[in-house]
């Protein structure tokens, strides 16, 4: 039996992890344009891409990133740091006062496609939306009109985490109305 797209998107998903613990093997320039390119491909508001990444292999830079992301400091030991950061500027040509809702959106969905393509490919990556976004804005000199949303520590993966529970459909799938189940 072949497996169908969605079989093979849905193992792809099933294996991300967040990893912590990176092998030291560097990330080549190629396979960070595949990761950058899943970015490109990803949907966003009227199709205006306000989202940037900012690719960061600095050993001194990601140890100041760690800092600013509240001593986590496993990002700096990633290979690779990708900041993924709203274009305001961009979303704005359009959206008036729901520009930064939908910029940060396209940042969003951009590293989520990084993130499954990483995974496709060998690569692991760990989220971090925990930061002081104004550290990292003076640190990386990115201008006032872009906003940093998220970084991904990215690098061969070291450990192999366990699957973490999900939820049942049940508890955050609502038919039509809300249903009261939720928290």
């Amino acid at each position: 039996m072949v497996a169908s797209d969605y079989d093979i998107l849905k193992g792809i998903m099933q294996r991300r992890r967040s990893v912590r613990r990176y092998a030291r093997e560097t990330i080549s320039d190629s396979l960070l344009d595949q990761l950058l390119t899943a970015a490109r491909l990803a949907p966003s508001a009227g199709n205006l891409q306000a989202r940037d990444f900012i690719i960061v292999r600095d050993p001194n830079m990601k140890h100041e990133l760690a800092e600013a992301a509240y001593a986590q400091f496993f990002a700096a030991m990633a290979p690779v740091v990708l900041v993924g950061c709203a274009n305001l500027a961009r979303s704005r040509k359009a959206y008036g006062e729901r520009a930064e809702l939908y910029a940060v959106q396209d940042a969003t969905i951009a590293a989520c496609y990084i993130q499954l393509a990483a995974e496709a490919l060998g690569v692991a990556t760990c989220w971090i939306g925990a930061f002081d976004e104004k550290r990292v804005s003076s640190s990386l000199k990115i201008p006032l009109d872009i906003r940093p949303v998220l970084m991904l520590p990215t690098g061969y993966p070291n450990e192999s985490p366990e699957p973490t529970v999900r939820m049942e459909l049940s508890r955050f799938a609502h038919r039509e109305l809300w249903s009261g189940v939720g928290a």
